[in-house]
C-alpha cells in the first residue's frame, strides 16, 4: 500500500474527524474507501461504455433516410 499526504482546509478536516468518529473510523480509512469506491465506480463505467460500443458494432439495426422535417417535429 502506498502513502499519500493530501493539504485539505483545517475547518473540512475538523469535520470529516468527526463523521469518522462517528462510524467508529479514521479519516485515512474513509479517505481510502471514497478512493477505492471512485476508482470501481470509474471501472464499471468504463466497461459499461466499451459494452455498449460492442453492442452498437454488432447491432444489425440501421437507420433508414430521414422522413420528417423540422416543422413536422413541432406540429401540435
Amino acid at each position: 500500500m502506498k502513502n499519500i499526504t493530501l493539504s485539505v482546509d483545517e475547518q473540512v478536516l475538523a469535520a470529516v474527524r468527526r463523521c469518522a468518529a462517528e462510524r467508529n473510523s479514521t479519516v485515512n480509512a474513509l479517505v481510502r474507501e471514497y478512493l477505492t469506491n471512485l476508482a470501481a465506480h470509474e471501472d464499471r463505467a468504463n466497461r459499461a461504455r466499451a459494452r455498449l460500443r460492442q453492442l452498437s458494432e454488432e447491432s444489425q439495426g440501421r437507420l433508414g433516410r430521414k422522413q420528417w422535417t423540422r416543422d413536422q417535429l413541432h406540429e401540435r
